[in-house]
């Protein structure tokens, strides 16, 4: 296997220097683990960015890519989006941050609670794992009660992360193994429990041995596939039966599956809702809503941030919210999704190689033929590998934005034959460790919820 080396040069070879001197200064590199460079190809992929426009990013060295990560989700309508940004300049220009409360606060809240089904009041914050804290404070605010149910990825505060202090095998299939709660108070133990998705008997059997106790479920109502009909009907049930705040997790869903978010889609109505990611199309921005019995309560708590109330991420809010229903872009990304799996697909069978890309068509993904894992992996860093180096930067799997289209689709697709024929004749002749230039990705996230 090829040195990852920053002085062997090659095609990131700034990148990689510049990722030597960031170890250095800041640990793990990155302030995102979905954005540390072992989740790609080290070594081949690019680390470091200098701008985006559209579906494309830039790095260091140059090279030009079509994002299929699209700022891990965050980012929705594209890169520098012209009307989202003119309205977060114009707003730089008359202040970001005030004594008093500004009156977009006001103008997001009516647009919120106007387009999300369960929402009758509103809390802001800056990202996904704050809005889910803010939640979960309500929540047990709201009812007294100590202990969180969950299902799936919900952050890094020491609510969440404190379920592997019951067992080390708590966040396992929710965010990912071998995670040590290291910081997180040992008294929090027992306060936050998994269940898995997909199973009422288990979320049934888990509220019944704590009765009285639970405060709230804590859940992804879905990532990459539709739920079992009836499933979530099921929980919200279960919940309502208990008094237990339903909480959906809408972050890394956000407003792809419709202009009003996921809940619309699978017609369940949480008690809650988070959101964040593309909310903003890539500003900072973080939103907690809910019903007002469950919500109110929070004024007698001191849930409070100078920042939840700045000017930038609330203008690039109601500017993104704005723009997806006028431009109608979740069925855009709809369309587009079932275009790019045709296409991947029709490649692969061309190909002659068992290769699928499949689930919801807005954030699809790919199945590789390995049966054994560390192979599966290797053949995911391969194709990681081999895709950057014709002008692609992703994962196995494709979170769309608008800006992506069928210029795209098709460059894709192209870069996909010449990378869908090496693995073809790789698992022919097993020689994938001849092949890789990068090192093996780490597989960070292993979400229940698919």
């Amino acid at each position: 296997m090829a040195t990852t080396n920053a002085k062997a040069g090659g095609r990131v070879a700034r990148s990689m220097e510049m990722y030597e001197r960031l170890l250095e200064l800041i640990p793990g590199g990155t302030q995102l683990i979905s954005r540390r460079p072992t989740r790609f190809a080290l070594g081949v992929s690019p680390v470091v960015a200098t701008r985006g426009k559209g579906s494309r990013i830039w790095d260091v060295d140059g090279n030009e890519y079509i994002d299929w990560v699209s700022a891990i989700g965050s980012v929705i309508l594209g890169y520098c989006d012209p009307v989202v940004d003119e309205a977060v300049k114009a707003q730089i220009d008359r202040g970001t941050n005030f004594s008093i409360t500004h009156e977009l606060e006001l103008e997001l809240a009516e647009l919120l609670v106007e387009r999300i089904p369960c929402a009758e009041m509103v809390r802001y914050a800056r990202g996904g794992g704050d809005a889910c804290a803010v939640a979960v404070r309500i929540a047990r605010g709201s009812t007294g009660r100590d202990k969180i149910l969950f299902c799936g990825y919900h952050g890094w505060h020491d609510w969440y992360q404190a379920a592997n202090h019951s067992s080390d095998e708590n966040l396992d299939e929710h965010l990912f193994p071998g995670i040590e709660p290291i910081g997180v108070p040992k008294a929090l133990a027992g306060t936050a429990i998994p269940f898995p998705y997909g199973d009422l008997e288990a979320l049934a059997e888990t509220l019944d041995r704590h009765s009285g106790e639970v405060a709230a479920v804590m859940m992804e109502p879905m990532r990459s596939e539709l739920p079992e009909e009836g499933y979530l009907e099921g929980v919200a049930s279960l919940c309502r039966d208990q008094g237990v705040v339903l909480i959906f997790d809408e972050v890394s869903t956000g407003f792809r599956p419709s202009d009003a978010g996921v809940q619309p889609v699978l017609g369940v109505e949480p008690d809650m809702a988070v959101f964040a990611k593309s909310i903003s199309n890539g500003f900072a921005m973080g939103a907690v809503v809910g019903r007002r019995d469950v919500m109110a309560p929070a004024e007698q708590m001191f849930v409070s941030s100078t920042y939840w109330g700045e000017a930038v991420g609330l203008a690039a809010a109601v500017a993104t919210l704005t723009e997806l229903r006028k431009r109608n872009t979740s069925e855009t990304l709809a369309r587009n999704g079932a275009n790019l799996k045709e296409r991947l697909n029709g490649v692969a069978a061309d190909v002659g190689v068992a290769i699928r890309c499949t689930g919801i068509d807005y954030h699809p993904h790919l199945e590789f033929p390995a049966e054994d894992p560390v192979l599966n992996n290797k053949l995911g860093t391969l194709y990681v590998q081999e895709m950057a180096k014709r002008g692609h930067h992703g994962y196995t799997s494709f979170y769309l934005n608008e800006a992506q289209g069928e210029v795209e689709i098709e460059m894709a697709a192209d870069a996909a034959r010449e990378v869908f024929t090496m693995i073809a004749e790789t698992i022919e002749d097993g020689r994938i460790d001849e092949r890789l230039e990068a090192q093996e990705r780490q597989e960070f996230f292993k979400r229940l919820v698919t």
